[in-house]
This record gives C-alpha cells, sequence and structure tokens, in this order.
C-alpha cells in the first residue's frame, strides 16, 4: 500500500488505513522530520520481528519507540527531572532520550536491554500517523540495513517496497540525519549518536554532557554495526590540500566522484555540493551517497565540515560511511 500526503496540506482520514496496518501488525513506513522510518507497533514482538525482517538488521541493535505526546511515556520508561527538562525544550525534535525501561516493553525493541530510547517526532504526518494508531511505535531508518538512510519516498521505495505493509510518501525530510540520542541513565550524560540538536543545545539545558564512547552492548542504533554505506567505497579527505590529495587518488578509479564542501572541487566524472552550511550537508548527505551510486561512481571522496554543531551530526555519518578510510 502507497499513501501520498502532503505534510503541509493532508486530511488525517489519508492515514488512516496506515494507523489501520500499525494496529493489526504491519509495518509501516513514514516520514520524520530526521529520515522516514520504519515502524511496527512496539507493544507486539512479533510486529517488531518483521522490522528486523524487512530491513535485514541484527538482532542485537536496539530500535527507538516514537510517541505521540509524552503522557504515553508512563508505561514505557521512567521519566527522570533531566528527561523532563528536555523533553520540555526539544520534543516534539529530533532528540531521543534513553531511559530505563519498564517491563511491558518488549525485549525486541531494546535488545533484551534494561534500557530504551525514546522520542517524540515533530513531522506532521509523524505525529498524525502516531496518533491516529493510538500506540507507541518502534521504528529504526527505512533502509536495508547497513545502506544510506532514507530522506526521500523515492530511497524508501528503492528499499522497502514489497517488504513494508504500508509506504507513506511525505516529502523530503527536513534535517537529513537521524535524531540525537542523549543517554540520560549515565552521569554525566552522553551523546551516543549526534543529530540535528546539538551537544551545545543540550549543555545550554542541563549543563554537564559528553560524547560516549559505545563501550558494551549498544544502548543506541548507529553504533556497532557499517552504516550509511553506498555502493561505492567511500574516502574523507580534509584540510587545506584535500582537493589536491583527493585529485591524486582519483586516478586509481574508473568513475571517482566528490562530495565537496567549502573548496573548489577537483574535476571529476561526478561532483556533488554538500552546501553551504553544516546543516545543509546535512539535509543533503544521504541523498548525495545515494545519487553517488545511481551516477556510477565506483569511488565516492567526501570532505566533510568542521567539528561542532551540526558538524558532529555530518563528520559521525561520514566516517561511519568511510569506514574510518582516509586520505
Amino acid at each position: 500500500m502507497h499513501i501520498k500526503a502532503n505534510p503541509l496540506d493532508f486530511k488525517e482520514e489519508q492515514l488512516l488505513p496506515a494507523a489501520a496496518v500499525l494496529q493489526n501488525g504491519g509495518i509501516c513506513a513514514f516520514p520524520t522530520e530526521t529520515v522516514y522510518g520504519l515502524g511496527a507497533n512496539a507493544w507486539d514482538a512479533e510486529a517488531v520481528a518483521k522490522i528486523f525482517r524487512a530491513k535485514g538488521r541484527p538482532q542485537d541493535n536496539p530500535l527507538i519507540v516514537h510517541v505521540a505526546d509524552p503522557g504515553q511515556l508512563s508505561d514505557i520508561c521512567i521519566v527522570t527531572p533531566l528527561a523532563e527538562t528536555l523533553i520540555s525544550r526539544f520534543w516534539g525534535g529530533p532528540l531521543t532520550l534513553i531511559l530505563p525501561k519498564t517491563d511491558k516493553v518488549p525485549a525486541a525493541v531494546t535488545a533484551g536491554l534494561d534500557t530504551v530510547a525514546v522520542r517524540m517526532p515533530s513531522h506532521p504526518i509523524a505525529n498524525a500517523l502516531l496518533r491516529l494508531c493510538g500506540l507507541p511505535v518502534a521504528a529504526p531508518s527505512a533502509n536495508l540495513s547497513g545502506k544510506p538512510s532514507p530522506t526521500r519516498a523515492a530511497h524508501v521505495l528503492a528499499d522497502m517496497d514489497g517488504r513494508a505493509d504500508c509506504i507513506i510518501d511525505g516529502g523530503d525530510c527536513l534535517w537529513g540525519v537521524e535524531s540525537t540520542v542523549l543517554d540520560l541513565t549515565v552521569s554525566p550524560p552522553a551523546i551516543l549518536r549526534p543529530g540535528a540538536v546539538t551537544k551545545e543545545e543540550i549543555y545550554g539545558e542541563i549543563g554537564e554532557v559528553i560524547y560516549g564512547t559505545g563501550v558494551g552492548a549498544p544502548k543506541s542504533p548507529g553504533m556497532k554495526y557499517t552504516h550509511y554505506a553506498p555502493d561505492a567505497p567511500v574516502f574523507i579527505a580534509e584540510g587545506p590540500d584535500a582537493a589536491a590529495r583527493i585529485a591524486e587518488a582519483a586516478k586509481a578509479y574508473t568513475r571517482p566522484g566528490v562530495l565537496y564542501y567549502d573548496c573548489n572541487p577537483p574535476a571529476l566524472p561526478v561532483a556533488i555540493s554538500a552546501g553551504n552550511t553544516a546543516a545543509e550537508y546535512a539535509a543533503q548527505l544521504f541523498f548525495a551517497l545515494r545519487e553517488f551510486d545511481r551516477q556510477g561512481a565506483d569511488v565516492i571522496f567526501a570532505i566533510p565540515p568542521a567539528a561542532g554543531g551540526m558538524g558532529d551530526a555530518v563528520r559521525n555519518r561520514l566516517f561511519k560511511s568511510a569506514g574510518g578510510k582516509i586520505i
């Protein structure tokens, strides 16, 4: 089932079939302000298992539970005072909180951990869908496991057509990278995945916050396995001579591509601009990685933005996409 809905002008009745899919144990791909998600009823372990099969996702990779209202959290997790502060400031929006879970949450959602990741999206279609189905919805990104996350409906159709019971086309996603994940079960709180809610913004609300090391079982998606990888290998190059080093390394390939930022790019067969700001880079990133594949690039050289703010989110995704390969 495919449903097309304009996020700026849709009627909730359009989403009733998708809500019924979730209520009846199916899986549904839907847009959020970050990337498209692939959701199932979080209370239904069998429905959640369908997500893992559709994506080819490892079972020890936890999911994020999406809610329409913070009032739903009492059944899902223990809401701490720090969580209340952050919820009042950043929800709905691209911030996921890791909190102690209740016994009601199936182990399939949390990979058997005693913590659960929760968030409330701000996208109007996501919010309407969550309200209509009346359920908390467990959802990772709606892509085949390891591939670039989908920020456009065409990406979801490429990966999930025939795998998901329903796909909602809600246009392009705003932020283009997944939500920030903040672990509130450790002290000081630790960012396990940077996103559009930045470290600096979180510090402004609760004080000390660090980047987590990811030691032990992963509490968040995006920590353990290769992620965001297009078909072509990705190499990172930064510094004042990045363009020159890319031009030299590209000689070893037939159809090299470059994702460039804040420089004059080398003349390569496939060149894609990442925009002029780190936020523009984030919005463009996953589309660009898929576009390189579409244009047949046999290697991708990427110049990242500087660290700090949204630059941290972009660098996190790029370096994971490259698997640490740097020139």
